[in-house]
């Protein structure tokens, strides 16, 4: 490509390039841009003079982008970013009536901490504002919060770069539920006869200990993990028909075992407690909706002590909690 003046460029080109290496389809492109497939097209017959040459190959029914897309792509992507920021904070953002979709990528068992007092606190600021809670892609968070994929992120500590900021959340508990009546549990439970249970370990990872199995080993205590899940839910229900046991955040415990009536007993050896961060992009720190955004989360957050409220707030989570568990304990 022979040096041009970008006056001379239609910027609206880039905004395409970007599209289709994101969506890797014309169709998905032209949807998310709003634009026809020939109109698509015709940009990039403009991109291929612009380059001297395709950027882009056709695999089966996908649109593959070449070497030289590629390259391209990651530094427009920014460009973009910044020139979509820069107009944000040329206008006012006001809540009160801006339509806008915030995505914020979180874990599952932060999400029911976060989006309802979330959601409870900004309905009557922000009633044109909608929120999306996505899966965290740890991998490629940096990345998606560089270019605007997700506005924020709430997850453990991560090793990102000094590029993406953070903000530390109150950090919580753990403590160990076990089934009422449990036959080994007279009263207080004591550390011997907690290393003497099996356990239930939730994690979204396939293998390795958990945070209290690195805690015990450094004593030299080692406990029998015997169920591995994904989810609190999941790991209650079979708490309550069970002899096992499973530690988990005090501020979940009491919400997730309501629907079961599980016991809660306090861990019986030191463990440091749960943190968990709030992370944007430097590129967004001044960008007004991106700071409106932080400010209502941990307003929220901090109004409802990041405890969420019982579930007989809601008749209706109690109803769908119930049979839920009712369905397990039938399959079981």
């Amino acid at each position: 490509m022979n040096n041009r003046h970008i006056s001379r460029i239609d910027l609206n080109l880039l905004v395409v390039l970007d599209a289709i290496c994101a969506e890797g389809s014309i169709t998905r492109a032209s949807e998310k841009l709003n634009l026809t497939q020939s109109a698509i097209s015709h940009a990039l017959t403009r991109l291929r003079m612009l380059f001297d040459g395709p950027l882009f190959v056709r695999e089966d029914r996908t649109i593959v982008p070449k070497p030289l897309a590629r390259s391209l792509n990651e530094p427009i992507r920014r460009s973009l970013r910044g020139i979509e920021i820069t107009l944000n904070e040329a206008g006012r953002f006001e809540p009160a009536s801006t339509r806008r979709r915030f995505t914020i990528a979180v874990r599952g068992m932060l999400e029911l901490m976060l989006l309802l007092p979330l959601l409870q606190y900004i309905s009557g600021r922000a009633p044109r504002v909608d929120i999306a809670a996505v899966r965290v892609n740890r991998r490629g968070l940096e990345q998606e919060l560089e270019t605007g994929a997700i506005d924020a992120a709430i997850d453990a500590p991560l090793p990102l770069s000094p590029n993406v900021r953070r903000t530390a959340m109150p950090a919580g508990a753990m403590v160990v539920v076990a089934r009422r009546d449990h036959p080994h549990i007279l009263g207080e439970l004591m550390l011997a006869t907690y290393m003497r249970q099996g356990y239930i370990l939730v994690s979204t990872r396939r293998r390795g200990p958990g945070l209290q199995d690195l805690e015990l080993g450094r004593h030299d205590l080692h406990r029998r993990v015997r169920l591995r899940c994904q989810d609190y839910f999941t790991a209650c229900s079979v708490v309550s028909t069970t002899d096992l046991l499973l530690t988990m955040p005090e501020r979940h415990a009491e919400t997730f075992n309501q629907p079961v009536d599980n016991c809660i007993y306090a861990l019986p050896f030191n463990m440091q407690d749960i943190e968990a961060y709030y992370y944007w992009h430097n590129s967004s720190t001044n960008d007004p909706a991106n700071c409106w955004l932080r400010e209502q989360v941990a307003e929220a957050l901090r109004q409802a002590r990041l405890q969420v409220p019982r579930l007989d707030c809601s008749a209706v989570w109690r109803i769908v909690l119930s049979v839920a568990f009712g369905v397990m304990r039938l399959a079981s």
